[in-house]
């Protein structure tokens, strides 16, 4: 158990029967009153993000998550396998489990698979991942770098807009956090 006060941004916790990351936190102390913790805490297996005052004398659960180094293998159907680095012990998660992770997914990529109580929790990408186009419209004679966007489409099936002189097949270099392009790979 440990003490608001030793909230350290990116803390795991264990609160109300959730696991929480701790994104912001600050002390208040104000004229009148006692002291307290306001908190920004992210809940690891849903994203969900939620603000919460803490009294600096209630103690909270640590949450101690391992991080495991896994090699994403294949997909098969809603299927996709993971394989542990360390152990080779392969590991099936779920399209609905991973989420929108599975858009940005490609064979041989390694990832993090946050695991709780031997249990699986969720994934954590890579902030950059390298895909390629598949399909966009041609680009037209005349286009620049710095007029207008379109769709297209990468070989996961993620909609990125992109610059008009984008062509299929060109390799991009794609934020698994904000599902934007940042250039040519």
């Amino acid at each position: 158990m440990i003490s608001p006060n030793d909230f350290k941004t990116g803390l795991t916790i264990e609160y109300d029967g959730s696991i929480y990351t701790v994104v912001d936190f600050q002390h208040v102390k104000p004229g009148k009153g006692a002291a307290f913790v306001r908190t920004k805490l992210k809940n690891v297996e849903t994203g969900a993000i939620m603000e919460k005052t803490f009294n600096p004398k209630e103690k909270v659960g640590k949450a101690h998550i391992d991080r495991n180094e896994m090699q994403f293998l294949y997909a098969s159907g809603d299927d996709y396998i993971f394989m542990d680095t360390q152990t080779y012990e392969q590991l099936t998660l779920t399209k609905d489990y991973l989420g929108e992770a599975t858009k940005y997914l490609i064979e041989n990529m390694n990832i993090k698979v946050l695991i709780y109580k031997e249990k699986p929790i969720g994934v954590e990408l890579p902030n950059f991942v390298i895909l390629e186009v598949t399909e966009t419209e041609p680009g037209i004679k005349g286009d620049t770098a710095s007029g207008g966007s379109k769709p297209a489409t990468m070989q996961t099936g993620l909609v990125v807009n992109v610059p008009f002189f984008i062509n299929e097949g060109d390799k991009l270099k794609i934020d698994t956090r904000t599902g934007a392009y940042i250039e040519r790979a």
